[in-house]
């Protein structure tokens, strides 16, 4: 089985890699079948010549590889017929900006792995970069706390080596003391939870939090029951929230009265509750004046973030009483960092998790007959048609006729 590491086409530009030239390394010593080709790059954060140098083909034409590893969309021009792809595919949500990309995948008779989907048999995801996030997520929102109330100023990660340069810019500062609620228990959560725990906040029941006032700075993780509630007064259950949200109504607005900083770390699903609305960040009581929003839902459950930032421009704030974008110095304002792909300002540590995760679940999957059905629940195309498990999307193809 021959493996090629392809090429990043996106813009803006994403330096990440699935693979690391010591992990191709120890995987091709532990998988003798196995081969890899390196197609150049360059902007990855590894170089073509650390590659080169531990005997690892770098070539320009990688058509020759069975099984295509990237990780962001591939441009429909750059995609090689009858090939096997893993990519993030941005399609399993019915994403309009990418139906003509499933289209030509269908018609050029790729076989599509998307590693949104590389799950266990119970639907929890193997893979991804959420960890990443989360601990980019939580130190933009420092950062921004610092140049904001010009307590501190921190560098953009994006211009330190690694995630450990990263954690000692954050012991050269003071937090003041504020209430912190991070919200949300997966890997996104515990990611921001690293960097809270890294700077020594002490972290508080959601009862302490609520009730009592502190001369320093003080977190709370909350997961969906604690700030949602069934409309009927009813003690809920996380299982029937999960199953049918329709039933509950957010109770966040308890911790929005005492926030100071607020990162969202929580998965949204469809249908679930808005954690505090329009209407609720008018309210006088309305505490949050900061928010890191890891998981950058627009216009949606997070009334504050009206739209995406970027790496290069992380920050803007949002005026309650006009519902309009400001300065972040605005009296009133919610200072907001919504960076919809964090895990790029950390490429190689990002890289090399990511790494460590696909070794582990679905490069094993290639020479044991699939024994854990990895790669068929993550398979969305076959064939030229949909896979079984994702016939959800036809209409979704169906849509618009792909013209390549």
């Amino acid at each position: 089985m021959k493996f090629g590491i392809i090429r990043e086409r996106k813009n803006p530009p994403d330096r990440r890699v699935v693979f690391s030239p010591e992990k191709i390394q120890s995987l091709m010593k532990s998988f003798p079948n196995a081969t890899f080709e390196v197609e150049s790059s360059p902007i990855r954060v590894f170089s073509d010549e650390e590659y080169m140098k531990l005997g690892i083909s770098v070539v320009d034409d990688i058509s020759s590889c069975d099984v295509m590893l990237g990780v962001k969309e591939v441009p429909i021009e750059s995609l090689i017929p009858n090939k096997k792809y893993f990519f993030f595919s941005h399609t399993i949500k019915k994403q309009p900006y990418n139906r003509k990309l499933l289209q030509a995948i269908l018609d050029k008779n790729i076989e599509l792995y998307d590693h949104e989907v590389i799950v266990k048999k119970n639907g929890a995801r193997l893979i991804g970069f959420g960890r990443y996030a989360g601990l980019v997520g939580a130190y933009n929102g420092f950062r921004l706390l610092g140049v904001r109330d010009e307590l501190f100023e921190l560098p953009k990660a994006e211009n330190l080596t690694d995630l450990k340069a990263m954690k000692s810019e954050l012991t050269k500062i003071t937090v003041p003391p504020i209430k912190i609620c991070l919200t949300g228990m997966g890997k996104v959560a515990m990611g921001a939870k690293e960097i809270l725990d890294h700077l020594k906040i002490k972290e508080v029941t959601v009862d302490e939090f609520l009730t009592q006032t502190f001369e320093y700075p003080v977190y709370v993780q909350i997961d969906v029951m604690d700030y949602n509630k069934r409309k009927d007064g009813k003690e809920g259950s996380k299982k029937e929230f999960f199953a049918n949200p329709s039933g509950y109504e957010s109770d966040f607005m308890r911790f929005a009265k005492v926030t100071d900083y607020f990162i969202a770390g929580h998965f949204y699903g469809d249908g679930a509750p808005y954690l505090f609305t329009r209407e609720d960040a008018k309210h006088p009581d309305f505490k949050i004046n900061l928010v890191a929003d890891v998981s950058c839902d627009i216009d949606g459950p997070v009334a504050s973030t009206i739209r995406p930032s970027t790496i290069a421009d992380p920050f803007y704030a949002y005026h309650p009483q006009t519902q309009s974008e400001v300065n972040i110095v605005t009296t009133g304002s919610i200072a907001v960092m919504a960076v919809d792909n964090l895990p790029c300002e950390l490429p190689k540590d990002a890289s090399e998790g990511f790494g460590d995760m696909f070794a582990a679940h679905v490069i094993p999957a290639f020479f044991n007959n699939d024994e854990n059905g990895v790669l068929s629940r993550a398979k969305m195309t076959e064939k030229g048609k949909l896979a079984k498990r994702f016939d959800y999307l036809q209409d979704y193809v169906n849509g618009e006729e792909y013209s390549g």
